[in-house]
């Protein structure tokens, strides 16, 4: 079974800058895709039960609260890990995401070398 990472951002430079962040990890036989909304996440969550999600909170269609929400309460898919990233670095926003089922809230701009080790720790290589 191979692992699997699905970056979602509706900003085509930060999907950008996620890939290039973890494609080294595709060297370990992980494989990395990508989604540019909220349907779009929902739709690959559900289709192939990623180990590891990076959610963008703001995005057109549905937000990422509403992704996490559904993946995790509607679907019940515990078993993915997801993390929201976002530029809202409030209480109230990190409560939210607590509320809907994150498994880890991080703010942007976001340390490419800590976002690494991050998904390695997940996926446990």
């Amino acid at each position: 079974m191979s692992l699997k990472i699905l970056i979602v951002d509706d900003e085509v430079h930060l999907r950008t800058l996620l890939h290039q962040t973890l494609e080294e990890l595709e060297d370990e036989g992980v494989e990395l895709h990508t989604a540019t909304n909220g349907e779009e996440a929902l739709a690959a969550i559900e289709a192939m039960q990623p180990n590891l999600v990076f959610l963008d909170v703001m995005m057109p269609k549905l937000s990422g609260f509403d992704v996490c929400d559904r993946a995790k309460n509607v679907l019940g898919l515990t078993n993915v890990y997801i993390v929201l990233l976002t530029a809202k670095g409030q209480e109230f926003d990190r409560q939210r995401g607590i509320e809907v089922g994150a498994d880890l809230y991080m703010t942007k701009p976001f340390d490419p070398d800590s976002l690494l080790m991050k998904a390695r720790d997940v996926l446990g290589i």
